[in-house]
């Protein structure tokens, strides 16, 4: 299916937001996959392969769970979206396959990755593993502590995790590194990028990757309920890959609210959160014109979130532009919001969730909903990862 109305347009824009703001360096390895990534995704064996491992190895589809309990609660029906559920825990693999498969067709030799809460580190260690590749990761120093089951389940997985010490240690930095090692090695390398960020053609490429969650969300609602149109669809916002797979396929279908969960951090005016649009203004950021949060002479503001997923200063082209036209509805949940949501879900439902997917559970409660409202909360990883942070929280 072509978004047509909401689609990146010929030169790599979302409205006014995308592009590909690269160093020269890198202009051959940018070109090279925008000249063949719609090619390489279209062909039959490309299809036949992706969508074998999807079934058979990530364990797609996955479940959309009808959550009777948070239902009561907020007095209208609640599904989950189990991405949880997926080889290695989160919905970034869905990703990590497709790339990896297109870095094979490209010829490459090795990958590099960034990664941030670690899901897409270790999404992008398995699929180098099931395909023999090399596989070096990029991850800050402060989010490899309170993340370390991922970075050892990144290294059990053959990865080498290299720790980024600039700046704020956590994503913005790893996907600095990252970039900095594909420049200098532009030829045998290939870079996963885990989100809709990036020069293009990466925010169309991986939001077309992950658009198999509102693919399969839209075929189970017109099995449970007879109608594949929910009244809302909710997803956490960092960079946006789950959200930009939740809200594909309902991008045209206005009677759909769709709804992006920023992090508020400690508040969203505290001087300590992720919420870039409540706080961004446009600016470059990692190859692309997007939302940034940004100081009045163009310095980045280090984001925070309690959540390793969600503190990236920016959000992806495609957010920028969907928050621009009105499209998506934009929140935030705080720190506290989203702990307290993520353990009310476990209580309620015997489902730990990541404490990223734990903010779009926050934001039901910023909403009233009519009885019949049909409501899609994307969960895009597993708690497992969290354990820690939910223990040092320790308000439970």
């Amino acid at each position: 299916m072509r978004i047509m109305k909401y689609s990146v347009d010929e030169r790599g824009y979302y409205g006014r937001f995308g592009g590909a703001y690269i160093p020269e360096m890198l202009y051959p390895n940018v070109e090279e996959l925008r000249n063949n990534y719609l090619v390489i995704m279209m062909q039959d064996d490309f299809q036949k392969e992706f969508q074998d491992l999807l079934k058979n190895y990530v364990g797609r589809p996955t479940p959309l769970y009808k959550a009777n309990r948070l239902s009561e609660k907020y007095g209208a029906t609640i599904y989950l979206k189990r991405e949880d559920l997926c080889h290695t825990g989160a919905h970034k693999v869905n990703n990590t396959i497709g790339q990896i498969l297109m870095a094979k067709r490209l010829g490459k030799k090795k990958i590099i990755a960034e990664t941030g809460a670690g899901q897409h580190g270790v999404a992008t260690a398995t699929v180098c593993a099931l395909m023999g590749m090399e596989c070096t990761v990029y991850m800050g120093k402060l989010d490899m502590e309170r993340q370390r089951p991922n970075v050892e389940r990144m290294r059990i997985l053959g990865a080498k995790v290299v720790p980024a010490l600039s700046g704020s240690m956590t994503l913005k930095d790893a996907t600095n590194e990252a970039m900095r090692h594909w420049i200098n090695n532009p030829t045998d390398t290939h870079y996963i990028i885990g989100s809709v960020v990036g020069p293009h053609p990466y925010p169309d490429m991986v939001a077309r990757f992950q658009s198999v969650i509102s693919e399969e969300i839209k075929r189970q609602l017109r099995e449970e309920i007879g109608n594949p149109f929910p009244d809302y669809v909710f997803a956490c916002v960092g960079g946006g890959s789950n959200a930009a797979g939740a809200f594909y396929h309902y991008l045209n279908d206005e009677q759909v609210n769709l709804v992006g969960v920023e992090a508020a951090g400690k508040g969203v005016d505290s001087g300590e959160s992720a919420a870039t649009t409540a706080l961004g203004k446009i600016g470059v950021l990692h190859g692309s014109k997007v939302l940034l949060m940004q100081t009045d002479d163009g310095q980045v503001v280090e984001p925070y979130s309690i959540s390793a997923g969600l503190d990236y200063p920016g959000i992806g082209p495609i957010h920028a532009h969907l928050f621009d036209v009105g499209r998506v509805k934009f929140v935030s949940a705080t720190d506290d919001e989203a702990m307290n949501a993520g353990i009310e879900l476990s209580r309620m439902e015997g489902i730990i969730p990541a404490i990223e997917s734990a903010h779009a559970i926050a934001a039901l409660s910023k909403f009233e909903f009519d009885t019949d409202d049909v409501v899609v909360v994307n969960l895009s990883g597993r708690g497992d990862k969290d354990l820690e942070t939910y223990i040092r929280w320790g308000k439970y």
